[in-house]
């Protein structure tokens, strides 16, 4: 193969991003190293983690506060949660379909808390501004899909599947932890969702 045709073949095999497709692949290489060093990693050690040159991180964003603010506006998109609501099989008893929804939301939110925690503390517009600006319409959107989720089984319920899907993504997210207590599985949890406290031996 000569010289031209090799470099042909290179750029055929590393078609150039788009500045939408490179911004999408920086925050997603930033996210985990946030959640690791919070606000003190470094755009070259990002970098690396993205397998590109630190000049190109300030071609996409104007800085690293831009960064961070992005970053955590992607973790609490609900864009990854609701499609994992979306594909879970509706086919399914109604337990199972809530289980799978539990352990994606309880993800979803353990993302959240990692990014927001990480830089919870620096003040600014870090997560407040980004969290405020659209939680009720993420919420919102969640509990919809959850409500479809549900509607297979709408008969069946003492409630609206919108009221039913609120109140079980209302549990997951206030869920209590306790010291001497292992935490509820997806399953206990719907179990107790669905059942009540008391157990089947109790009259």
């Amino acid at each position: 193969m000569t010289a031209p045709e090799e470099n042909q073949t290179i750029r055929r095999r590393a078609p150039g991003m788009s500045p939408e497709q490179r911004r999408e692949m920086i925050i997603q290489a930033a996210i985990p190293l946030i959640t690791e060093y919070g606000a003190a990693v470094t755009t070259a050690k990002i970098a690396r983690a993205a397998g590109i040159g630190e000049g190109t991180i300030f071609r996409v964003f104007a800085d690293k506060d831009e960064l961070l603010q992005a970053c955590v506006a992607e973790a609490l998109s609900p864009e990854h949660a609701i499609r994992e609501l979306d594909a879970i099989d509706v086919s399914q008893p109604l337990p199972d379909r809530l289980a799978e929804a539990a352990e994606a939301l309880q993800a979803h939110m353990s993302r959240m808390g990692a990014i927001v925690g990480s830089l919870g503390h620096r003040g600014g517009k870090h997560p407040g501004t980004v969290r405020g600006a659209g939680q009720d319409e993420s919420t919102a959107r969640i509990r919809a899909a959850l409500a479809e989720l549900l509607e297979p089984d709408k008969v069946a319920l003492r409630r609206p599947p919108e009221q039913i899907a609120a109140l079980f993504f209302g549990l997951l997210f206030t869920q209590p932890r306790t010291e001497d207590e292992p935490d509820l599985t997806p399953q206990e949890l719907v179990e107790v969702f669905l059942h009540g406290a008391l157990s089947g031996g109790v009259k």
